[in-house]
């Protein structure tokens, strides 16, 4: 399903995110800071995404990590940088608006866990309602495991890629449940 999803760009682009996943305790060790940029473009149910990069990064320093996001937004032309906030909060925001004031930073908050969060997108790249760029071997690898339940590390790429896709195809931090 993801060789299929790969083609050119073929849509216009109407917004455009770069997704950050940091680190847990700041990236101590060879922990990876997942990066990655998607778009959108299209109108109503003909909608949909591009992958546009993977930029992830291991055992960077929050300024490190912050200056590849914000080096990746300005190359795209991104609307908004969209990070995790769990763990982190405030100093997340603070780090990547230290490294460029002039980005719009929006956090999210993780409330469910990331199969519940990655349910949806994997039901958009069911109804081909996400495309690839081009290759993200990395990633691609790291969707696979984590689809199959064999993900032995914290999934930082699959993460970002979920947190970008939710905030353009959903417009929200994630899934809700409502009482009808």
């Amino acid at each position: 399903m993801i060789e299929a999803a790969r083609r050119p760009v073929d849509i216009r682009l109407d917004r455009i995110v770069v997704a950050v996943d940091p680190p847990a305790m700041g990236g101590v060790g060879n922990a990876a800071c997942g990066i990655v940029a998607a778009g959108c473009g299209g109108e109503g149910f003909n909608r949909r995404a591009v992958v546009l990069a993977d930029a992830t990064v291991r055992g960077a320093q929050p300024h490190e990590w912050a200056a590849k996001a914000i080096a990746l937004a300005e190359s795209l032309g991104a609307n908004a940088i969209v990070a995790e906030a769990n763990n982190g909060g405030e100093m997340v925001r603070a780090v990547l608006q230290t490294a460029a004031p002039h980005c719009a930073v929006k956090l999210v908050h993780a409330s469910v866990g990331k199969s519940a969060r990655a349910e949806p997108i994997a039901a958009f790249y069911a109804q081909g309602k996400v495309t690839h760029a081009a290759a993200f071997p990395e990633l691609e690898d790291e969707m696979c495991a984590f689809g199959a339940g064999e993900c032995r590390t914290s999934p930082d790429r699959v993460d970002a890629l979920v947190w970008a896709l939710t905030d353009l195809l959903l417009g929200r931090e994630g899934p809700r449940i409502r009482a009808l």
